[in-house]
């Protein structure tokens, strides 16, 4: 029983933490275009044979989204996975 308030504790921390990732995902979730955007910017990046999970990808998403880095990779990995998964 003395170990219940920290039990609750991390209850309500996990599950802020997957609310927040949840939220990654609504705004390029509900905009295809949006989605579409950064296929196109993916894809110009593979055409000069870099990666979509490059350091330089992760970056500018992570600077056009306000994210931290591996927030940005999820995001990447998401939009790849859903709408372009001809991108590398």
């Amino acid at each position: 029983m003395r170990y219940l308030p920290a039990l609750l504790v991390m209850a309500l921390a996990i599950t802020s933490d997957v609310k927040a990732q949840s939220g990654l995902f609504e705004s390029v979730k509900n905009n295809k275009a949006e989605r579409i955007s950064l296929c196109n910017q993916f894809k110009a990046l593979n055409a000069k044979g870099i990666s979509a999970h490059s350091g330089q990808s992760i970056s500018k998403v992570a600077k056009q989204r306000n994210l931290n880095s591996k927030d940005a990779d999820i995001v990447i990995t998401y939009v790849i996975g859903m709408t372009c998964p001809d991108v590398f």
